[in-house]
């Protein structure tokens, strides 16, 4: 990776691995990132219940959304630590993206470009 590259890694994970994935991300040196409570569905069917007698169909499921820029560690690195962390096994256990990353500006200092990250 070059020093002037900056990568998004965006992830959707199972909600219960949030925590095994902020440990992981931090033992690979990637501390900082954003998590979004999300709904969504892959390739799980939707599931049917019932509650007072009435039947209802649940086709989204929770997801926690991780997203985590990076340009002084490699995005490989990140993806690899987000999918050993996010792994069960099971249908649902989520994805990830890499995006690459135009610009970022620090608000406080106003750096630009890797140093911002």
């Amino acid at each position: 990776m070059s020093d002037d590259e900056i990568k998004l890694v965006m992830a959707m994970v199972r909600p219960d691995r949030l925590g095994a994935v902020k440990q992981a991300l931090a033992e690979a040196g990637a501390p900082s990132l954003t998590v979004t409570q999300v709904s969504g569905r892959g390739s799980q069917a939707a599931k049917k219940g019932q509650w007072r007698g009435e039947e209802y169909v649940v086709d989204l499921l929770q997801k926690v959304k991780i997203e985590c820029v990076v340009s002084d560690i490699p995005a490989e690195d990140v993806v690899e630590a987000i999918r050993e962390a996010a792994h069960t096994g099971e249908k649902g256990d989520g994805k990830i993206f890499v995006l690459p990353v135009e610009d970022a500006i620090q608000v406080r200092t106003g750096e630009s470009g890797p140093e911002a990250v």
